[in-house]
């Protein structure tokens, strides 16, 4: 049902929209940057109980709107995702281990911190893309694993 779409690129767009939207009304309204992994993590270790139903909000709609929009579109036909579930825990693992070495996301640091020219967020955005392009590159060229 997704192909009914005359681009690819208008959900992409879209949800640029919505996530640039989410993050500069959370700040205007609650002063707070949007930062998934910070907003999980206070949930984890304890330090976000002042605000936990908020939290709780935020990780309920990361899951939930996935979850409406194919619900209501339909799942997409083919998606690139691994099947492999122990590759899928290890990246998991990963990216999470990546957040917190980086004080953040890729919503706290690339769409929260290069729009306030924060300069320790423009570096995080730079190393971690950096590192996916290579990664990417070597997962595809190199390895033949993609």
């Amino acid at each position: 049902m997704l192909t009914v779409l005359p681009q690819p690129w208008i959900l992409g767009l879209a949800g640029g929209l919505m996530i640039g939207l989410a993050a500069a009304l959370l700040l205007l309204v609650n002063a707070r940057i949007m930062g998934a992994s910070g907003i999980l993590g206070g949930l984890v270790d304890g330090s976000g109980q002042s605000n936990a139903a908020e939290r709780l909000a935020f990780v309920g709609a990361l899951i939930g709107a996935p979850a409406v929009a194919v619900l209501i579109f339909g799942a997409p036909h083919a998606t690139h995702v691994s099947g492999d579930v122990g590759l899928m825990v290890l990246a998991g693992l990963l990216v999470g281990f990546g957040t917190r070495m980086a004080n953040g996301c890729t919503s706290g640091h690339g769409v929260c911190g290069i729009s306030r020219f924060s300069a320790r967020s423009i570096v995080a955005t730079l190393v971690y893309l950096g590192v996916g392009f290579v990664t990417l590159f070597l997962a595809r060229h190199v390895l033949g694993v993609i």
